[in-house]
């Protein structure tokens, strides 16, 4: 795949996104699984994750880290279409990305889930053995909502790797995944580690999804909020704002974003 400039990649406000649909993710995924030449992580980003990136610059270099960063939100889709990748028909959304990989491959492979509220990585386990028959699930761990201990963390990098996972799914949020997935990456021998947010809830039933056809259209955004205003007004009136006003900016050419690595 390449777009008008030839690249596989294109900038939104100096972050590089990768031009790629759930069906790339996952053969690069078993890629990485089948060399098994380290550690990689994937951040599954929407305007969310690009606008912290702007307030953050430790958090813009977990981005530029990442062994792939894939558009998770239709304005990172449309703003690739516009740079000439017409391949980009649809967002990789986090919880289509982690049922699909297992659905097509989970069978090949060992599954570790990191993340939700205490009980959810456990519930995940089971609803996911029921609905993938073969799957293995090779561990699960639900963290504290606190920040962790040196000795806490010492004994999960070890509860991973005594499990052997090919796949640790992490489902916490942003930025907060992306942050233990830089953090961890080079201690884990563990070929992929792929940040998908919200999806623990969702496929266990903790939270409702948007309708099928706000997802597809770009509305995602207004059902969550409409749910959870309290807790998410911010990241999609503020820093949604702020994003289109900056995107809009370097369109004009009146705004320069950090250059990419």
């Amino acid at each position: 795949m390449k777009g008008g400039d030839g690249k596989l990649s294109f900038p939104v406000l100096g972050v590089k996104v990768d031009a790629v649909q759930i069906g790339d993710v996952i053969a690069r995924m078993e890629e990485w699984i089948a060399r098994r030449e380290g550690c990689r992580y994937i951040a599954v980003t929407g305007m969310h994750g690009v606008t912290e990136a702007q307030h953050d610059a430790l958090f813009r270099e977990i981005l530029h880290a990442a062994g792939m960063v894939v558009p998770d939100g239709y304005p990172l889709v449309w703003l690739g279409r516009r740079k000439g990748f017409a391949n980009l028909v649809r967002r990789v959304y986090g919880p289509e990305l982690m049922e699909t990989f297992c659905a097509q491959a989970g069978k090949t492979y060992r599954h570790f889930f990191y993340g939700g509220a205490p009980g959810v990585a456990e519930g995940l386990a089971k609803e996911f053995a029921a609905r993938h028959r073969g799957i293995t699930v090779a561990g699960t761990y639900c963290p504290p909502f606190r920040e962790l201990t040196a000795e806490e963390d010492r004994q999960i990098v070890e509860l991973i790797e005594r499990a052997r996972p090919d796949i640790v799914w992490v489902g916490l949020s942003t930025p907060k995944q992306e942050r233990w997935m830089f953090e961890h990456y080079r201690r884990l021998n563990v070929p992929v580690l792929v940040g998908v947010g919200a999806a623990f809830d969702f496929h266990t039933g903790r939270r409702p999804q948007a309708p099928i056809w706000m997802r597809e259209h770009g509305l995602e955004w207004l059902f969550r909020l409409a749910r959870e205003p309290r807790r998410l007004w911010r990241r999609y009136l503020i820093y949604g704002s702020e994003f289109a006003a900056l995107v809009l900016l370097e369109l004009l050419g009146l705004r320069n974003s950090p250059r990419l690595r």
